[in-house]
């Protein structure tokens, strides 16, 4: 079980981001001014069980923590303005499947220039990633280097940003069953990819604090 205080966490981001946003916090609801708080009230295990029963799957252990202390979170990055709550999370080829398609047509040939992408937009041939290309994480890793056929069966956590969204890859799963995490977008182009959820927002935080600064 992770000892990670997603509301110490949260609430120190919180704060940081609507100092950030000192100019414009006539955007923001009054009841977050007053909190200081971007999240919601956490989901009840009913809630959580009730979006894994109907997709059936049981959701990664950091993921299902983070929801626990606030269903669903306004903004992390200029990017990304909302993580979905448990009622909203989708499989991403749901509500997305045509951003899967031209993506793919758009950057198979980049990943392998000798590949190429059939006739079909269902059934296109996908080069091969190896995984000593595939699982690498941090600074040597290359955006490129994601198996599109994941786009495919991959869960959207968040909405559609600027031209990227947050994803939780089940076919990459880690002993502890962390999922591996993605923010996938046109404009990386590709996936920065991480090994769970919780690391993926960690590095959205010093992201958030890069850009901020």
């Amino acid at each position: 079980m992770s000892s990670f205080d997603w509301e110490k966490f949260l609430g120190q981001w919180s704060l940081e981001l609507i100092e950030s946003w000192e100019r414009n916090q006539e955007a923001l609801p009054p009841e977050v001014i007053t909190s200081g708080w971007l999240g919601y009230p956490g989901a009840t295990e009913a809630q959580i069980v009730e979006a894994e029963t109907r997709l059936g799957i049981s959701l990664p252990p950091s993921y299902r923590a983070f929801l626990k202390v606030t269903n669903g979170w306004r903004r992390t990055t200029p990017f990304i303005d909302r993580l979905w709550s448990t009622q909203e999370i989708e499989w991403f080829q749901v509500r997305h499947q045509q951003w899967i398609e031209q993506f793919t047509r758009d950057y198979a040939p980049r990943q392998q220039p000798s590949a190429s992408v059939n006739g079909s937009a269902s059934h296109p041939k996908f080069p091969h990633i190896p995984d000593q290309d595939y699982f690498v994480y941090g600074n040597e890793q290359n955006c490129l280097s994601l198996r599109l056929e994941y786009l495919q069966t991959a869960l959207e956590i968040s909405d559609k940003g600027e031209s990227s969204i947050y994803l939780l890859n089940p076919r990459i799963v880690r002993e502890d069953g962390e999922w591996e995490a993605w923010l996938f977008g046109n404009w990386l182009p590709g996936a920065d990819r991480y090994q769970s959820f919780q690391d993926m927002m960690q590095a959205e935080y010093q992201n958030f604090l890069e850009l901020r600064d």
